[in-house]
This record gives structure tokens, sequence and C-alpha cells, in this order.
């Protein structure tokens, strides 16, 4: 095989460390005032882990690794949060109160609501987000990746429970993935297949 083309600028890959499930400490870098495509009130948070964290900087080190032009912040460090409750528009979601509440718990600050740099308030302040897992389909691949589930006050981190797994609709277990020794195991009734 000859050379391919752009071999000596591609970078390999350095491996890959999972996030950590449960609790961790974070740093709000940035909220934004969205419509969903429903044209519905949301927030985007954008966070990274910070100490006394074990694994500080997480999202900042795959952002600055990303070489391509239309980089975006990693989805495991952004949570979209609508602000009025699905069932009831006239009402605040759960979600959003529960992450002003615990942002005001964690900064010993409350909240200054209106004018038009709102959330520029919550740049650079701490937070505590939750950690589990989710399954996924992609592609006709299923797996499962981990996500934010919720956020809670800094205090109380350390104390987190661990969601239990979230699996797709009609199923109750994750996908195992199938290794040799249980692929086509045979019985010895079995042993003549007609094939």
């Amino acid at each position: 095989m000859n050379k391919p083309n752009g071999y000596d600028e591609a970078k390999a890959s350095t491996g890959f460390t999972p996030i950590n499930l449960g609790g961790h400490y974070a740093l709000i870098k940035q909220v934004e005032e969205r419509q969903s495509s429903t044209g519905k009130d949301m927030i985007v948070v954008q966070f990274d882990f910070y100490d006394p964290d074990e694994q500080v900087g997480y999202f900042s080190k795959m952002f600055d690794a990303d070489d391509r032009e239309d980089k975006k912040w990693p989805f495991a460090g952004t949570k979209y949060i609508m602000v009025q409750d699905y069932e009831d528009p006239k009402k605040t979601s759960r979600n959003f109160k529960t992450f002003c509440s615990c942002y005001e718990k964690s900064n010993n600050c409350e909240i200054q609501w209106g004018g038009s740099a709102w959330e520029k308030q919550f740049c650079g302040k701490n937070i505590g987000v939750v950690f589990g897992e989710e399954e996924h389909e992609y592609d006709g691949n299923v797996s499962m990746r981990r996500v934010p589930k919720w956020f809670c006050s800094w205090d109380k981190v350390a104390e987190a429970r661990t969601p239990q797994p979230k699996y797709l609709p009609g199923r109750t277990t994750a996908a195992k993935p199938i290794n040799s020794a249980e692929f086509m195991q045979i019985s010895e009734e079995d042993a003549e297949v007609p094939f």
C-alpha cells in the first residue's frame, strides 16, 4: 500500500477515558437562551468538570483536541432544559427550576431576572451535575452513552446517587455485546447443522 493522502497530517487517537457515573463538581461555561424546534423557550447549559472533581477539564480537553473547523462543545458537557412545563405551558418546568435552585445554592446568590445580559451571570459559576447511562440508537446500532441527567447543588455532589440506566422504549436491559465464546453455541443434540 502506498501512503494515503494526508497521512502525515492526520491525528492518531490517544485513547478514551469514559466519564465517571454519579456526581461531578462543575463550572458553568455558558448559558444560552434558545427556542426549541417546536418554538418553545429553552436554555442550553454548557459546563466542564472543575476542582475538586476527579476529571477536571474533561470537556475542555476534548474541545481543544478537536481540529474540525465547525467544532462544538462536547454533547455530554451540554444540557438542554425546557423553561415551561411540557404538560402545562403556564407552569415552569421542574428541570428549569432545579437548575436555577442548584445554581443559587451552589453560589450563595439569587438569580437576577430580566435584562439583556441574563445569561452572563451564570458564566464561571459553580454547579453540581449528575451523570448516568442512557441507551442510544444511531444508524441501526444500539449503544450506551454517559449523559448529564440532572443538576444538583455543589454541596450535594459527593452524596449524589448514580441514576438507573435508561433504556430505549420496549427494552429493559442494555444490548449485550456478542463475544466469540457465546456466538453460535450449539448443544450436542443440535450438532448436526443443516447448512
